[in-house]
């Protein structure tokens, strides 16, 4: 019988040797349900599908006979010392896909000494999170039209001592993910078979149902109404709290409140870029959600140079949507970026493990990305610029 290539269907992380091998143990191991949500876009998925292509239509032109000897992925964000080029991105109703998963997920930025961002629909209050894992934190923030719930967490994500606050800007009305809407017979009631698939899950349905019930948008609670504040219940009242009224003059509003470092996650243009310096950020990330908000949207890869290139000097310049690979990482960083978010990569591995499946998912990326320096020929990443790179 001829040799044939098939897919990864182990189920041991450390014979995962790839982002998609993770990608198929988690969604081997969590209901149909729970991993789209996780996996899914917005309408015909043309952004999602977009980012992957984005990457892929970029070429290295590598020079030989270079010293790589001694390389590091390290670096520096805001000053402070970043064990390499990487963040992990805020996402939400990450404890649908294990037990504490945003504590899991801080757990492995700290070991490999790189940010964590969470999101303000986290299912771990802010405090848990700071307490249980440590390490350098930020703070991810959504400005609902009830004002009071983001003065909430800036407040508390201060005193907790959260290093940096991302203001997402490119939700103030929600993406129409219909896969997603797919597992739902009506709003917040799962289709029979979304639950017959559930059953098949038992160890999931131990280790996430059983011990705590359906998740619960834990730190803003307080502010929903009766039902809303689950997993499962909440996921279409959410969208509706969405503020489409918030502007550039909301920034000083921010400020008012959050007096550490400030990101806008949203920018795509090279005019909300300059805009985003003018009004004293700190930094920007560019994002198309991961896909999730507009489709048939911008990569963000595909506007990063010239972003890169106006404001690099006076903002920390990061990017997300569709890294997958080590490549994926040395290519924005070659445009101009500073770090690179990750969202689904490290998603994967906690749904495929818990947090050694999170920090099997960063040992492959910086892996790959200290390879491929050396196949570069660079020492550091000061070194990767766009002399090494072809669109």
């Amino acid at each position: 019988m001829p040799w044939k290539r098939r897919p990864f269907d182990g189920r041991d992380i450390a014979s995962a040797h790839t982002i998609a091998d993770l990608r198929a143990v988690a969604r081997r191991r969590v209901p149909g349900f729970v991993f789209e949500y996780v996996e899914g876009g917005a309408e015909d998925e043309a952004t999602l599908t977009g980012n992957r292509a984005a990457f892929g239509a970029l070429r290295f032109v590598p020079p030989t006979l270079i010293d790589t000897e001694g390389r590091s992925v390290g670096t520096e964000l805001f000053g402070v010392p970043c064990g390499a080029p990487l963040a992990i991105a805020p996402t939400g109703l990450n404890g649908m896909l294990c037990p504490d998963g945003d504590i899991a997920l801080a757990r492995a930025a700290a070991a490999f000494g790189i940010p964590f961002t969470l999101s303000t629909l986290s299912t771990t209050l802010l405090e848990d999170v700071a307490s249980h894992a440590g390490g350098r934190l930020w703070m991810q923030l959504y400005v609902m039209k009830n004002r009071a719930i983001a003065e909430d967490i800036m407040h508390r994500a201060a005193v907790a001592g959260y290093e940096a606050l991302l203001f997402t800007t490119d939700a103030n009305v929600f993406g129409n993910r219909e896969w997603d809407k797919r597992n739902y017979r009506k709003p917040g009631k799962p289709r029979a078979r979304a639950a017959l698939d559930a059953l098949r899950h038992p160890r999931w349905l131990a280790q996430v149902l059983a011990r705590h019930g359906v998740p619960r948008f834990r730190n803003i609670e307080k502010f929903l109404p009766p039902g809303a504040a689950s997993a499962v219940g909440g996921s279409t009242i959410i969208p509706q709290m969405f503020a489409p009224t918030l502007t550039w003059a909301d920034i000083a509003w921010v400020r008012e409140h959050w007096p550490r470092k400030l990101l806008i996650k949203g920018v795509l243009t090279v005019a909300d870029a300059r805009r985003a310096a003018s009004l004293g950020c700190d930094g920007i990330v560019l994002t198309n959600h991961g896909g999730r908000q507009l489709d048939y949207c911008v990569a963000p890869i595909e506007v990063l140079g010239e972003i890169a290139a106006e404001v690099g000097d006076r903002l920390a310049v990061l990017i997300d949507s569709g890294v997958r690979r080590g490549t994926d990482i040395a290519k924005a960083l070659a445009l101009g970026a500073d770090a690179v978010m990750v969202g689904r990569a490290t998603l994967y591995g906690l749904a495929a493990a818990g947090e050694p499946g999170a920090r099997r998912a960063l040992e492959m990326l910086t892996v790959e990305l200290d390879r491929v320096m050396g196949q570069l020929g660079c020492r550091s990443v000061a070194d990767i610029g766009s002399h090494l790179l072809r669109g």
